[in-house]
């Protein structure tokens, strides 16, 4: 029996949002796509939640993910810019459960740990990681792209059998919000 997944991961951003796909087929990692959602022509910040959702959406219609692995916001000590990134990140979640694609949220040291077994690396780091496991060339890519395939990578590593650690996936926005009540307004 042949599994066959598709995982996208997102690392969101208001200004620049990373997403990359991977394909799995019988356990072996290929790379699908790698790129960045550039938000920074837009002033207005609803608009560029628009712009996530929109693109998020056209991403989803494109390559049809079975599993959506994103990037939890990190708590920094500014934050407005906290409240933008969980804006962006629960944008893009909603995306995802529009379209009945389940999400797995982890943290930044988890998806580095997962990726170059310190979870306090670097996204150049990160991005070196990736380009010697999967062959891509990611000295053209934003780190935000690079970043965002350090969790769908992350991902796929979590749900191989035997493996634990992954934080809950959600199948459905209610089951989200219920989860996190100190994410509700």
């Amino acid at each position: 029996m042949t599994k066959d997944k598709i995982i996208l991961g997102i690392d969101p951003g208001t200004i620049v949002m990373g997403y990359g796909l991977i394909h799995i087929i019988d356990n072996k990692i290929k790379p699908l796509s790698i790129g960045v959602i550039k938000l920074d022509k837009y002033d207005d910040h609803a608009l560029r939640l628009k712009k996530i959702f929109e693109r998020m959406i056209g991403i989803i219609d494109e390559y049809k993910p079975d599993e959506l692995a994103i990037e939890a916001p990190f708590f920094g000590k500014n934050v407005q810019s906290m409240l933008k990134l969980g804006r962006a990140q629960g944008v893009a979640i909603a995306a995802a459960l529009s379209k009945n694609i389940p999400i797995t949220e982890y943290s930044p040291k988890k998806i580095k740990m997962s990726i170059t077994g310190n979870g306090n690396a670097s996204k150049e780091q990160v991005a070196a990681m990736l380009k010697q496991m999967l062959g891509i060339d990611t000295e053209k890519q934003y780190l935000d792209a690079t970043d965002a395939l350090g969790a769908a990578v992350c991902h796929h590593f979590q749900n191989k059998p035997g493996v634990s650690g992954a934080k809950k996936n959600y199948g459905s926005w209610k089951a989200f919000v219920n989860d996190n009540p100190k994410r509700k307004a």
